[in-house]
């Protein structure tokens, strides 16, 4: 439930301006939704920054962000932090989704890539899986994913998912991890020619099924590394920030949501199956 608290008496859903932080492996949704929702609500502006993950949910605790966009769960003691600071219940707003997905270049002879093989890269010296930074969302995840401390992952960096994708070529030996928001777009221009250089792997689970990175897939949290993206607010009261965040879990966002090519979270709501 969205919290009743008093707001300040100018501002309503439908006007006012906020700061709303998403990760950049979140991007292309979240510009979508703020785009979609400021068409509807002229009198709405949302100034949408992107950072890593981790410095966005710092801007919400320190009042510098309205919203934020999220994949991993926080921790207990980052839940605490979240309920004394803001004075909210944690109460995450899923609204899509997304996954990791690891990447090679076109022409590799690579197939697929079990979740085990992946867990020995990250404690290889080799650090034959590319990401796109510390303390960013994809790393998150997958530290989460295996219960590990991110600062305890061995890996390289190029910085962003476009440019894992771009200079995938250079780089045979590797392997990218990328969000699949990055490419996921099915008649955009720019997702097009992204998916044109890389090849996507299936993930081969510990049973020995293998999963493609498809949203028939992630309905049903059957890849490995399917993820659900949420909001946080430190809105007290029905403002921009909540007006933003109910805009896009109901109908029309989650079908914003669709032509990004995710998941919707909530739109199917008797097929969806995400926990």
């Amino acid at each position: 439930m969205l919290s009743c608290k008093k707001g300040k008496e100018a501002e309503n859903p439908q006007k006012g301006e906020i700061q709303v932080v998403a990760d950049p492996s979140f991007k292309n949704v979240t510009e979508a939704l703020a785009e979609r929702y400021m068409a509807f609500y002229p009198e709405a502006k949302l100034d949408v920054l992107y950072k890593k993950e981790d410095s966005a949910f710092i801007d919400l605790l320190e009042g510098n962000a309205r919203v934020i966009v999220m994949s991993r769960e926080l921790t207990k003691k980052e839940k605490e932090v979240y309920k004394e600071k803001v004075d909210l219940e944690y109460n995450p707003a899923k609204f899509a989704g997304d996954a990791v997905v690891f990447i090679v270049p076109k022409n590799s002879n690579r197939e697929h890539i079990k979740v085990s093989e992946i867990k020995e890269m990250l404690n290889s010296e080799s650090k034959n899986l590319i990401f796109d930074g510390t303390n960013a969302s994809n790393l998150n995840f997958i530290a989460q994913k295996f219960n590990a401390k991110p600062s305890a992952l061995k890996y390289s960096i190029i910085r962003g998912n476009e440019n894992i994708v771009n200079n995938m070529g250079e780089f045979s030996d590797k392997i990218g991890v990328i969000s699949l928001n990055t490419i996921s777009r099915e008649f955009s221009p720019e997702a097009i020619a992204l998916r044109e250089k890389v090849k996507v792997l299936p993930v081969m689970d510990e049973k020995g099924k293998i999963y493609k990175p498809e949203l028939s897939n992630i309905r049903n949290m059957e890849y490995p590394f399917s993820r659900i993206l949420y909001f946080l607010t430190n809105e007290g009261f029905f403002g921009v920030g909540n007006g933003f965040i109910r805009f896009s879990c109901t109908q029309i966002g989650q079908i914003v949501v669709s032509k990004q090519g995710l998941q919707p979270y909530n739109i199917y709501k008797r097929e969806v199956q995400m926990r």
